[in-house]
């Protein structure tokens, strides 16, 4: 079945996520997060993760699939914006409301954007998710091919700052919990048909880790700091490798990009965040 191009425009939702203190705890330690980051693990002054901006909007993730008649088979996460408009709380009342933004023709496949906008009960926004989906086999239909796919591309000098983090080897299974149970992430005759020798950690687990090397090297551990990150996923991460996240500061940018160091290849590119200085 073709990707529906009809439903440029369409508004789909809401969702309603109902926030507790053990849900920013898990996904923190999901990304990673140990005691030696308390703030964000124990319930006594709880903080929240500015990447947990995309636990109460996954569902409008899964939900556009169905929204563009899109089978998950041909679909690729390509890249992920999140801005924020203030902390985000450790509880309450979360909904989610969505839109389908623009179907460009990339040739080869059909890229979707998803606006994604999070409220509390008042209606006060919190934050807006920007999805972009790569619909494999779904191009060549005339379509605007949209903006292009060059930016923020890293300076050709050493990074201003580099974090590590080695990522547990049953990372994805802890992420997974937070709500993303995509067989990709656990089941390994699962991620053989899908062309993986093993099940990878989820895409977006490695954004938590690349947003938390942000927090901890512009913020000061803030996340009152944090304004936006932008990703483009270009490679996997096995649960277990040691993710390098390179930071370079840029006028009101920090141009990001994330290896995996033990096959020292690119898995987080054309990537960008904005702090409060």
């Amino acid at each position: 079945m073709a990707i529906r191009l009809e439903s440029v425009g369409e508004k789909f939702g809401p969702f309603e996520f109902d926030c507790q203190p053990k849900d920013v705890m898990l996904y923190a330690v999901g990304v990673g997060c140990d005691s030696e980051e308390l703030e964000f693990v124990y319930e006594q002054q709880l903080r929240t993760l500015p990447t947990f901006a995309v636990i109460p909007a996954f569902p409008a993730l899964v939900d556009s699939l169905r929204v563009l008649e899109a089978s998950p088979v041909k679909v690729l996460h390509g890249e992920q914006r999140t801005e924020l408009y203030g902390e985000i709380p450790s509880s309450g009342k979360m909904i989610t409301e969505a839109a389908v933004r623009a179907i460009y023709d990339k040739t080869k496949g059909a890229l979707a954007v998803m606006d994604v906008d999070t409220f509390d009960s008042s209606k006060k926004k919190l934050f807006t998710n920007t999805y972009s989906l790569f619909v494999r086999g779904e191009g060549g239909f005339g379509g605007d091919r949209g903006p292009s796919a060059e930016k923020n591309v890293p300076p050709s000098r050493d990074p201003d700052k580099v974090v590590e983090y080695k990522t547990l080897p049953m990372q994805n299974l802890i992420y997974r919990l937070s709500g993303d149970f995509n067989p990709l992430h656990i089941d390994p005759a699962f991620a053989q048909m899908a062309g993986q020798p093993k099940p990878i950690l989820h895409g977006l687990c490695t954004y938590g880790l690349v947003g938390r090397a942000v927090l901890h090297s512009y913020c000061d551990r803030d996340p009152a700091k944090f304004k936006s990150i932008e990703v483009r996923f270009s490679g996997v991460v096995f649960p277990g490798e040691t993710v390098v996240t390179q930071m370079w500061e840029e006028g009101d940018k920090i141009i990001l990009q994330a290896k995996v160091a033990e096959r020292d290849a690119v898995v987080i590119s054309n990537a960008a965040a904005e702090v409060v200085k």
